[in-house]
């Protein structure tokens, strides 16, 4: 594995390499480990983290391991080609390790982020692109590492959950007059869905996001296929929403693997929105509330946990208060951390 001539070098006895298929197990007992210690549980899978590194995401993604001198994995680096003019960033080091450790070797790690990009960038033939990191509320540690790494934080994101009780989330009230929500259609025999219904979701949620925070164009083959790399793709939690006929609003979502409690037993699944989007033209029809109280009604039919989603604490929507009313609350929150990559060099942070 290149090391970076510019970057700092690896602290003595620690290795660099591409992680191989014998690894997912490694990576994600990684990511439990800072998962618990930053938010106070673990979520990762091996199913997930084996999609991003050998599965059909792979291709999308650039991966480097860092293992100590006596072989145990301590950091991730994923780099995520989401689109062009955007690379979704992970740089997970090792909880467990103290700041004289952990500090140089997450320096390392957000220095291979910049390399890992320009591979990126040259790719794809691009000047420039965003570089786009995370960190949970709480990761004091975590925020401070991306601060010296040149990256800004722009913006929160409230987690939020809300339980499925089958008794009452089965039937939900019909929508408004004029106002349809069905699944996308599929191709009698084949079982893929019609392209014209992906199309038309595709393009109603492009337009339904054009207005929000980062918002950036993806193109349809991009947006399909990054989708289906996700384990918890299901076609069948595709619906598409039509007022007066027209296409107006869509959601997608996806499966959630129940988490294993502390008696050993897997709780059972849980849907996630992904993406759910009203077109400017059509809201205060109700459309939101619609597609929102079909994923609810099809979690309990599934006999799933819960549904899951993900809203900008400074919307300016106030969607918050729509998730509120339809009883979901705040788990926990996230933030987004920029900085800017240029071919010749590291530009300034992002805002």
């Amino acid at each position: 594995m290149t090391v970076s001539a510019a970057g700092p070098p690896l602290l003595p006895g620690f290795t660099a390499a591409a992680p191989g298929v014998d690894e997912v197990e490694d990576l994600v007992r990684l990511l439990r480990r800072h998962e618990n210690e930053a938010r106070g549980w673990p979520g990762a899978d091996s199913e997930a983290v084996a999609a991003e590194v050998t599965g059909r995401g792979a291709n999308t993604h650039l991966h480097e391991t860092v293992r100590d001198a006596d072989g145990v994995l301590r950091a991730w680096i994923n780099c995520h080609d989401r689109a062009a003019g955007r690379i979704l960033v992970g740089v997970t080091v090792d909880p467990q390790l103290p700041d004289a450790v952990a500090d140089p070797l997450a320096a390392y790690a957000f220095s291979r982020v910049e390399d890992l990009g320009q591979e990126v960038l040259g790719r794809r033939e691009m000047g420039s692109t965003q570089l786009d990191s995370g960190a949970f509320a709480d990761d004091e540690r975590q925020q401070r590492w991306l601060r010296e790494a040149g990256y800004t934080h722009v913006r929160s994101w409230w987690q939020m959950t809300r339980p499925v009780v089958p008794a009452a989330d089965l039937d939900q009230p019909r929508p408004r007059e004029g106002v349809e929500v069905r699944r996308v259609r599929r191709d009698e025999g084949v079982g893929m869905p019609e392209e014209g219904d992906l199309r038309a979701v595709h393009d109603v949620l492009e337009a339904s996001f054009a207005d929000h925070f980062n918002s950036y164009r993806e193109t349809f083959d991009e947006f399909v296929s990054r989708l289906r790399e996700d384990p918890g793709h299901r076609w069948d939690h595709w619906w598409l929403a039509t007022v007066d006929g027209r296409p107006a609003g869509a959601l997608v979502a996806t499966t959630t693997a129940g988490r294993v409690g502390e008696d050993g037993r897997a709780r059972p699944d849980s849907s996630y929105v992904d993406y759910i989007g009203v077109h400017r033209d059509a809201r205060g029809r109700g459309v939101a509330k619609s597609l929102l109280r079909t994923v609810i009604a099809d979690a309990a039919a599934r006999g799933r946990a819960s549904v899951g989603l993900e809203v900008d604490a400074d919307s300016p929507t106030g969607a918050d208060g729509l998730y509120l009313s339809l009883g979901w609350r705040t788990a926990y929150t996230t933030q987004s951390w920029h900085r800017a990559l240029s071919v010749t060099g590291s530009g300034a942070a992002a805002g």
